[in-house]
């Protein structure tokens, strides 16, 4: 998802009405109380929240800090934006030496769901994108590129150019890449791994969107995310239960409330046209990464052709609004929601 996705999903939590009574041990008349540790900060562009169930203060703050350390991590190394990165030092030279075996990994990542998706998420977009900010910033015409500029610029959107050989990463001439579709998802990642070797049975993080929960909220009990609803931004379309899963949305809900909203922050790299087949695509999947990746290739595919994607994937569920207003879910989503 791009960094400045509408934030769809909504955390369903009762901090202060629970508490979870485990017993020590050694001494089984006394009780130990897990409850709720939470911090939230701003990185990536966007709003990162990291919540922990744990019964002890210094272990549960120490790790969301070091949760937070991965997700910093990432943003430092894939900041497209960023000369300084190893992604924009890579865009900029169009080839990078010894690159870090985390961006590799990524970027391979990043070209199988390319190919999953016949090329709807597509990481060297960033061309494109640019040509739609210079067109809209201050000195712009404020109108769409001509066609021909956009034929001339997806010359340059193609993944599979990206080539990684020996620890080397190369682009061909003018190419470059933007990781906001995939790198939330996988700093979610990163930081959900952090959590586990300090300790943590039980929490969440949230980037923008991009959550990743393990455990429980309490005692058997899955945690609750809520699909905010398009028309009332104080309601919700349905309330997923998950359990050690990841949940993931794109959208553009401008345009729910006004058809005059066409332009999305989401294009389509096979046109070079902003996507307006739907208005929020939910992706369930084990990671974060998956389900952000995936998001975004079924906002750009459409109803048919996502969901029939979907249905080929183990393991990934979605549900889409689509233009029209109208839910659809995969044959497996509604396993995953609350009953009314």
């Amino acid at each position: 998802m791009n960094t400045k996705t509408v934030l769809l999903l909504l955390v369903v939590i009762t901090l202060s009405l629970w508490t979870a009574i485990i017993y020590d041990n050694h001494n089984t008349n006394k009780p130990i109380v897990a409850i709720p540790f939470k911090e939230t900060r701003s990185i990536m562009d966007t709003t990162v929240t990291i919540e922990v169930i744990d019964t002890d203060e210094k272990r549960a703050l120490d790790a969301i800090n070091n949760a937070f350390e991965e997700i910093y991590y990432v943003d430092g190394l894939m900041d497209s934006y960023d000369n300084q990165s190893e992604l924009g030092i890579l865009n900029e030279k169009g080839i990078l030496n010894n690159a870090n075996p985390d961006l590799i990994y990524v970027l391979e990542k990043s070209k199988y769901y390319s190919e999953v998706s016949g090329g709807a998420f597509d990481v060297t977009i960033k061309p494109i994108l640019d040509l739609w900010k210079i067109k809209y910033s201050p000195g712009g015409t404020f109108a769409p590129p001509f066609p021909e500029e956009l034929n001339e610029t997806l010359q340059l959107v193609n993944y599979s150019n990206i080539r990684i050989e020996d620890g080397n990463i190369t682009l061909e001439p003018n190419m470059s890449i933007v990781l906001g579709g995939v790198a939330k998802g996988y700093s979610v990642d990163r930081a959900i791994e952090s959590l586990k070797l300090d300790g943590i049975e039980n929490g969440f993080v949230n980037a923008g969107g991009d959550g990743r929960f393990i455990g429980f909220k309490e005692k058997d009990t899955p945690w609750r995310v809520g699909l905010q609803n398009p028309n009332k931004t104080e309601d919700v379309v349905t309330i997923i239960n998950v359990h050690d899963m990841a949940v993931a949305t794109s959208g553009n809900y401008e345009r729910y409330f006004s058809e005059s909203a066409k332009v999305s922050h989401i294009s389509d790299p096979r046109t070079g046209y902003s996507s307006e087949k739907l208005i929020s695509s939910t992706i369930i999947a084990n990671t974060a990464m998956e389900a952000d990746a995936l998001a975004t290739a079924v906002f750009v595919m459409g109803e048919d052709e996502g969901i029939e994607m979907v249905e080929k994937l183990d393991g990934v569920e979605c549900l889409i609004i689509t233009a029209d207003k109208r839910i659809i879910r995969s044959s497996g989503f509604s396993e995953y929601e609350e009953k009314f």
